[in-house]
């Protein structure tokens, strides 16, 4: 099979395309042939050695992927060869093949193509997880988003919508909130042309925001915390920025809020029957129609690179896809 192999911890550019062995599902796992692979920021870390899970050189990036199932291992039951589906894990995917464990199997919905799938399992398992388990966001609160242009950040805000909330979102250019729009936000906020608190103020009052969804840490997430309400919740999702943030302990007193982590990959092993539910529950939003999954780029396998070189620089909006196949 061809695949992308990171053989040293580097930047994306270090990355190279090869013919790799194969091999056969074992016990309670299943081969797809794959046909696109979802782009994603934790991608960009693990080839550099910087993500909380480091695997032996040499190993193929990518977490997830769609396409049909070539074969299963024994014990498999709930999928088979011929099957359409999604699949995740924490890196394999940048290839023709993929090995992926049954749990984490799921079938494409007709009407969903496959770079669509590849899309849709991560950034909105998260956003879920996120909004739903971890801050309790409630109808007709408010819910502020920043990096709110990728793919997370867009998943962040259909779901907000879907759950009956407002939302603000943040974003660093008027091409990248005008997607945001077109996805359901209530409200925009360009941060390198306006002071963030000031907006938030102006747009939700004095009373601030319910919910803050931070994927992106650096400079802007005290402000944010800033703008919560009495009770609010920071969701800290990750550090696109590439900084870590470092909070006064006091504003969570004084707010009598809660800084609250999202870590979906150690959720789903732990709660296997509760991400199952959220997983039909995403699905049943797509087929009405309130989430769809913003792939705005894609590029074939050889071109992995830069794929994870646009994710990596936060010059991509929405999702970025590799397609392996002809579609």
């Amino acid at each position: 099979m061809k695949a992308v192999l990171c053989k040293e911890w580097g930047l994306p550019e270090s990355l190279v395309v090869e013919e790799i062995p194969g091999r056969a599902p074992q016990a309670g796992e299943v081969l797809i042939d794959v046909h696109a692979a979802g782009v994603n920021f934790p991608d960009t870390l693990i080839v550099q050695k910087k993500y909380q899970f480091q695997p032996e050189l040499p190993f193929v990036p990518g977490g997830e992927v769609a396409g049909i199932v070539k074969a299963v291992g024994p014990g498999v039951t709930d999928c088979k060869p011929g099957d359409r589906v999604m699949g995740s894990f924490t890196w394999g995917g940048y290839a023709t093949e993929a090995i992926v464990q049954e749990e984490r199997v799921v079938p494409i919905p007709d009407g969903m193509d496959f770079v669509t799938a590849s899309a849709f399992v991560l950034a909105y398992g998260t956003s879920l997880h996120a909004l739903k388990d971890r801050a309790a966001l409630a109808a007709g609160e408010t819910l502020l988003v920043l990096g709110a242009s990728g793919g997370t950040g867009i998943a962040a805000i259909e779901i907000g919508k879907a759950l009956g909330a407002r939302v603000i979102a943040v974003a660093s250019s008027a091409s990248k909130l005008e997607l945001c729009a077109r996805h359901g936000a209530d409200a925009c906020i360009n941060y390198a042309e306006e002071d963030l608190r000031e907006r938030v103020k102006a747009i939700a009052g004095d009373k601030g925001v319910d919910v803050v969804f931070d994927p992106v840490g650096g400079a802007y997430s005290e402000t944010a915390f800033r703008t919560l309400a009495w009770n609010g919740r920071h969701l800290v999702v990750g550090f696109a920025a590439g900084e870590v943030p470092r909070l006064p302990l006091n504003l969570p007193l004084l707010k009598g809020a809660s800084v609250v982590g999202v870590f979906w990959g150690n959720f789903l092993r732990r709660d296997k029957q509760v991400a199952r539910q959220h997983m039909a529950d995403l699905l049943a939003l797509y087929r009405s129609g309130k989430v769809r999954p913003p792939v705005t780029q894609t590029y074939p396998l050889e071109q992995a690179s830069l794929a994870l070189r646009s994710v990596m620089d936060r010059r991509a909006m929405g999702k970025v896809v590799i397609v392996t196949q002809a579609q």
